[in-house]
Formats: structure tokens, sequence, C-alpha cells
């Protein structure tokens, strides 16, 4: 073959193979361009991301491909053990989806937001806003796991539920969601690939983004170096109203998914005529405002206590594997008495375990832990799981560092 044609290719290495992408318009948009001529191998994350999804393993048996040398293709032993351990957790289940359990959380987000109302409209109203910013936060939860299909299983109705419940609980687009999620669980923790660590101008994780940081000017700076301040006071409120009022209506009508824009504006038309009928448009808008901030934080602090204290991975580095991505990169809150924190979190303080297996329901992480610690323990990598105080204390630690970085720079 010509080594011209060659290096024009972009090609991705999956069991062994390399399949050529070049011509193929991936519905996951840029994601797979981390994959796609890096030499990295993708068999994990396209297993994983595609689990459900039998029009992308057909896609794949049509794409150009070669084989590829022993060198190339070779898995390691730790590589070898977590593909072993994922068909045995298949041949037990663990994959499989629970009716149940969904309808039990649809009744317990319809139950939160029915009594919110109510307490709201009967006088009770602070009591009222924390309810239905609860189920604000909780719809996040539930649309998270629609996003990765492990709801019902059924990619459509998995879908659905996603648009629906983020639509009308978020006021946000699924599709949006979906196209930039994938990302973050491609390559966590990675400059330049995972989009949780562009969050500039608003706030900074880690000090190896500074170099943006002087594009904001010294308002951006002095902002930043009061971030952790700021982060629970206003910072995730006016990340989800940017979501909400901007971000999202534009991404809604460039892709022309208008179902999603008829659910944000059911969400509206809900809001209008249960409370600005009853207590006018100002002080309407306020407690919506209030509503937002509570649900903001609610979501994006438990999000912020997995990863964003972490240590990062330069742009150029090829050498951290899928395993790797998720012992290193990503870190586990511990249940806590009664499993509260695993209510609280929707089994995302399983973080590790849901990096590993995205596709996997949630609530199946906690009986997963062990196999997982032992994988862990044979080679050599540490299991990082802490309590929800010592997480969220080096969650805010980090910002105040990262602050104090930028504040002195």
């Amino acid at each position: 073959m010509d080594k011209v044609e060659q290096k024009e290719k972009k090609e991705v290495l999956i069991d062994g193979t390399f399949y050529d992408v070049s011509k193929m318009k991936h519905p996951g948009g840029s994601v797979i361009d981390f994959y796609a001529g890096k030499g990295i191998d993708a068999t994990e994350a396209f297993s994983n991301f595609h689990i459900r999804s039998k029009k992308a393993w057909k896609v794949k048996g049509t794409l150009p491909s070669r084989s590829a040398d022993l060198t190339e293709a070779a898995h390691t032993e730790l590589m070898q053990d977590f593909d072993t351990l994922t068909r045995e957790l298949e041949a037990e289940g663990f994959f499989n989806p629970s009716i149940p359990h969904v309808i039990f959380r649809i009744a317990e987000l319809l139950a939160l937001y029915v009594s919110g109302f109510y307490f709201m409209l009967n006088g009770q109203i602070l009591l009222g806003l924390l309810l239905t910013g609860v189920a604000q936060g909780r719809c996040g939860w539930f649309m998270h796991e629609g996003g990765h299909y492990s709801l019902t299983g059924n990619i459509a109705v998995d879908q659905t539920l996603q648009i629906i419940s983020y639509g009308v609980g978020c006021g946000m687009s699924g599709g949006w969601w979906r196209s930039n999620h994938n990302k973050h669980h491609s390559m966590p923790q990675k400059l330049g690939h995972d989009v949780d660590l562009d969050t500039l101008p608003l706030v900074a994780f880690t000090s190896k983004v500074m170099g943006k940081v002087g594009k904001v000017g010294k308002v951006g700076k002095n902002w930043i170096s009061l971030q952790a301040f700021l982060f629970p006071v206003i910072t995730c409120l006016l990340v989800a109203l940017g979501w909400q009022l901007y971000l999202h209506p534009r991404y809604i009508v460039n892709t022309k998914k208008y179902f999603e824009g008829v659910c944000i504006l059911t969400r509206y038309a809900i809001w209008t005529a249960l409370v600005t009928t009853k207590f006018g448009l100002a002080q309407s808008i306020v407690m919506y405002l209030a509503y937002v901030w509570i649900g903001s934080n609610y979501i994006f602090l438990n999000f912020a206590v997995s990863h964003t204290h972490l240590p990062t991975v330069d742009k150029e580095d090829t050498n951290v594997d899928w395993v790797r991505y998720s012992a290193v990169y990503t870190m586990n809150v511990s249940p806590g008495p009664l499993c509260f924190v695993s209510w609280w979190m929707s089994f995302l303080n399983f973080q590790i375990e849901h990096h590993l297996w995205p596709s996997m329901p949630q609530f199946r992480h906690p009986a997963t832990s062990l196999r997982v610690q032992a994988l862990f323990a044979k080679h050599g990598l540490a299991y990082d799981q802490r309590s929800y105080v010592d997480a969220m204390s080096a969650t805010f630690k980090n910002l105040h560092n990262v602050g104090s970085d930028v504040f002195l720079g």
C-alpha cells in the first residue's frame, strides 16, 4: 500500500483489526477522532459505547479493514483480565435492566415534583422549592442513565425517557448531552479531550488550563481566584442558565431536534400555569432562579466530587488504557450510613465501575465493587474510595488551590 495513502487514512483499532473510518460520518461526533489514527486500542470504548446497538456492529463489519500485527494488537494482562471479568458479568446478568427499578425511579420523580408544587402553591414556598430543586437534580441523574441506554436496554425507549426527563425536568437537551458526555467517558481527565475540563471562563478545575485563563482578562482571573467560594454560590446557577437559555436551544435549532424543544417548552408552560399565575411574573422569576440554583448545585457538585480534583492526562499521552482511565482518573464515594449516598448520587458514587461499564444499569455497580477491587489489587492499581465529606473537601480544596495559582500567576 502506498505510504501517502496510508497516512491519509483514519483507522481505529478494534479487536486486533484496523477499521478505516476516513469516510465515515460518526453519529457520536468527533469522539471517534480521539482514537482514529492514534494507534490506541479502541476495543473497550467501542464495545461499551455500542453494547446495545446492533447497527453499530453491522456498520463496523462494512468498513474497510486490515489485520493488525502482533505488536499493534497486543493486549496487556490487565486488559485480558478485564475482558474476562466483563464476560463473566454479562453471563451473570449484570447488564440486564430492571423495569420495576425504572418504574420506581419515574414514580419518585413525579412524587417529588407533585409534592414540591403542592407545598409551593400552599404557602410553604421554601419547602416546595427544595423538593422541586431536588427533583430537578434527580431528573439529571435519571436522564444520565437514559443517555447511556441502561434504563430499559431499548435505545429508542431510553432516548425518549432521557429527552422527556431532561427537557421537562431540567430544561435541557438530551441530544446535546449525549454528544458531549461520551467524549468525557472516552478519555476522562484528558486535556483537550474531556469536555468536563473545558469550563472557562466560569471555573478551572486544573492549573494546566491556566494558559487559557489569560484570555479572560483581569476580571476573569479575579473570578477564578475566588472560584471555591463562587462555585456553589453563583457558578452552578450560571452554568445551568447558560445551558437552558443558550447552548441547548441553539443545539436544538441547529440539529432540528424539535421534540426536545417541545419538552423544554412544556417545562416553562407548567411553571407559568402553576407558579406565574399565582405569584405574578416578578416573584415567579425569583422563585425559578432559586429552584434552578438548588437543582444545579445538587447535580454539579455531586458530579464534581468524582473527577475534578484528580490528576489530568496530557493531550498527547497515548499510554493510558480503558481500565487505567477508570482506576486513576475517577474515584468512588462510600455509600454512607444506610447507603444514603448511593441514593443521593443514584449509584454514581460508584464512578469507577460506571466508567468501566457505562452501559451497565447503575444500581448493579455496588455488587461489582469487590470484584473490581480484586482486579485492581492483582495489577497493583489503587481503588480510590473516600467518604462523601472527604470527597467534597478534596473538590473544594482543589478549586481553592487552582484559584490561588491563577491569582499568584
